[in-house]
């Protein structure tokens, strides 16, 4: 499908690429990877025929069909429809050339035309177009509306759906999931997964490349690396590359460690089976594919205020909305020390309503908000990259909160973030996005807050700064609430979610595989798969073809009685699940009071005193106490994992 040659590149005097090779075979699906700068674009432009290398040469078939991702658009009056429409390009022409064949009264010519339009499903295309823009979490009426009503978020997935609009053999995407919500980036998962032509992506989100790549193409030292699987093979396979080089070995060591650590702390406190679990697993993976990280050049923590007050944060009976509009309604909730709490919901629900609610900015229309007396917020909104003042540099931004802070302790602080030398004095009005997203990262680490509230704070964020943002907020010690379509971001960081729907919030007992199924059961999703076009053909067609396509098929032809009887199924099914629940609950509750008995008898038992010869018989009964709990502690855990463990059975007898 596409061939690359020999290929030397080069940007403003700078080495992109020397001397490359590479083959893509059709249908391949791959994640091209690497550090910001790398490169990763303009390869993009070469392929488009916008950029010509230095040597070498890039072949692909002829006659292929180029789809790509504009980064831009500019305001239009067009509908949102029509803008996605114009994607189409064939259909297009067909449109005119009809309108020409009718104005000059045609008949041969429009037969033709309409026979063409048959063929190219134009019937259909409005529909498809509408679908697009649902499954991208855009409303019915916003179908209507024109590009310019828009925020630029929102017209960047009317780029997006335009790119699928277009029939192709070959889809460059650049960032998708850049602006999306985690609702859209798991349609546009299951979308891309369908495609049937050869797809070239850039992405920081690991979990999607882990649902939508077969292939990863990792741009390091101006070479093309190609490994075969999605990005976690990726990590394992480079970590094991890296493990073989002894320069390395001693870092690689000592992350591994420092990850260690953290899976022992948090096993030893973890309470929520299902949310536990998956983080544990979350954390262990981690730690196999960490020597894939060692050469980041971001290393930096959240450090937390002296004083802390408990709870930091409550809301009571509260109602959140926008002027006269309330989207939420009975929210009653607590921050304390040490919360991590992930944020979920479809578009549209109120998660940053929520957060605007949390920070005190105006979005609660009543109820009590009650601040701690030592409460410090640090906050990353959506918009957080238009508060930064362009003309100062992060090394301004830093002393302006801190006039006494030395210049080294400033700089060295700056540096875990990768701002070294005069990059750390240049004004920020020249840098990218992701190099201003983390000067607002490092405006909130250094005021030492005790609540982070953080709406997508991984856009514009690379790999390698994603993975330091996930180490420093695992170490954070205060409370965090997060919304992110980040999923790995919320694994690795959060205990239990929050789920803002129907107008309320409420706990969500689940992990993110939960609320994917959840979402798909709720979505009734009649967005259209692409279909494989028949030779001389272009352009997606129903769904009528590819294996989900016969699922649904199948689910739609199933008769009354079969579904009465799955019905009564599902229903013994979550019968037999109650009381192991309860059981689970149970559990949990006893594991965290004889944990909480095991600390204060090691407490008592770190007093020297307690070792000299008048208190030998307190010494001997609370040795003897702390092997009683000790075991029961680890009776609990062993019954614990069994349930849990019948539970997720029955749950995926249940989903299934």
């Amino acid at each position: 499908m596409l061939t690359i040659t020999d290929l030397s590149l080069q940007r403003g005097g700078v080495w992109l690429l020397e001397a490359v090779s590479l083959t893509v075979q059709p249908g391949q699906r791959v994640a091209i990877v690497g550090a910001n700068g790398a490169g990763k674009s303009s390869l993009f432009q070469l392929l488009l025929g916008q950029l010509s290398p230095e040597q070498g040469s890039v072949s692909l078939p002829g006659g292929c069909r180029i789809a790509h991702m504009a980064q831009e658009v500019a305001a239009s009056g067009r509908s949102a429809r029509d803008f996605v429409l114009d994607g189409d390009l064939d259909l297009r022409r067909l449109e005119q050339e009809l309108v020409r064949a009718e104005a000059c009264g045609d008949d041969h010519a429009m037969a033709r035309i309409h026979g063409e339009l048959d063929v190219h499903e134009a019937w259909s295309a409005a529909r498809r177009a509408e679908s697009l823009l649902r499954g991208l979490g855009f409303s019915d009426a916003d179908a209507d509306r024109p590009v310019s009503a828009f925020s630029g978020g929102w017209r960047i997935r009317l780029n997006l759906a335009q790119a699928l609009m277009r029939p192709s053999d070959l889809l460059l995407l650049d960032e998708p999931t850049n602006h999306l919500d985690l609702d859209a980036c798991l349609w546009l998962e299951n979308w891309l997964r369908r495609y049937p032509g050869t797809l070239l992506f850039i992405s920081h989100d690991r979990d999607f490349m882990d649902r939508v790549a077969t292939n990863v193409v990792h741009f390091d030292q101006r070479k093309l690396d190609a490994y075969t699987g999605n990005y976690s093979a990726f990590e394992g396979q480079r970590s094991e590359r890296l493990a073989q080089q002894r320069a390395g070995y001693e870092r690689q060591q000592a992350r591994i460690a420092e990850i260690q650590r953290f899976i022992d702390r948090f096993k030893a406190q973890a309470t929520k089976a299902r949310q536990a679990q998956s983080r544990v697993k979350a954390l262990e993976r981690m730690e196999r594919i960490a020597p894939a990280h060692v050469d980041s050049p971001f290393s930096f923590a959240f450090p937390v205020a002296a004083k802390v007050s408990n709870p930091l944060l409550s809301i009571r009976n509260g109602q959140a909305g926008h002027g006269d509009a309330v989207i939420l309604d009975g929210i009653n909730l607590t921050l304390l020390p040490g919360s991590r709490i992930g944020l979920l919901g479809p578009n549209g629900a109120g998660k940053s309503t929520l957060m605007n609610a949390l920070r005190g900015e105006g979005t609660l229309l009543s109820g009590e908000r009650t601040a701690g007396e030592h409460l410090a917020i640090g906050s990353f909104a959506q918009h957080q990259l238009e508060s930064l003042d362009l003309d100062a540099s992060p090394f301004l931004h830093l002393q302006r909160l801190s006039p006494r802070a030395s210049e080294q302790s400033i700089r060295n602080f700056l540096g875990g973030f990768d701002f070294h030398g005069d990059e750390a004095l240049s004004p920020i009005r020249a840098f990218s996005g992701g190099e201003k997203a983390r000067v607002a990262l490092a405006v909130i680490a250094w005021q030492k807050p005790n609540l982070l509230l953080l709406d997508e704070p991984t856009n514009h964020l690379d790999l390698e700064m994603r993975q330091a943002l996930t180490m420093a907020l695992q170490d954070f010690e205060g409370a965090i609430v997060v919304v992110s379509h980040d999923r790995h971001l919320l694994r690795n960081t959060v205990d239990e979610f929050w789920l803002v729907n129907d107008g309320g919030v409420t706990e969500y007992q689940g992990d993110l595989e939960d609320y994917e199924r959840w979402l798909a059961d709720r979505r009734k999703d009649d967005s259209e798969a692409p279909r494989r076009p028949e030779p001389g053909l272009a352009g997606p067609a129903g769904t009528d073809s590819g294996a989900e396509g016969v699922a649904e098929s199948a689910e739609s032809a199933e008769s009354a009685d079969d579904r009465k009887a799955r019905k009564r199924a599902e229903a013994a099914v979550r019968q037999k699940l109650s009381p192991w629940r309860k059981r689970q609950s149970a559990l949990e509750r006893e594991m965290e009071t004889l944990q909480g008995q095991l600390a204060g008898l090691e407490a008592e038992l770190s007093d020297p005193a307690v070792y000299e010869a008048p208190s030998k018989a307190r010494l001997t009964e609370l040795l003897a106490r702390q092997a009683r709990v000790t075991g029961r502690l680890g009776d609990v855990e062993a019954e614990w994992l069994e349930v849990v463990e019948a539970v997720e059975a029955m749950e995926s007898e249940l989903a299934g």
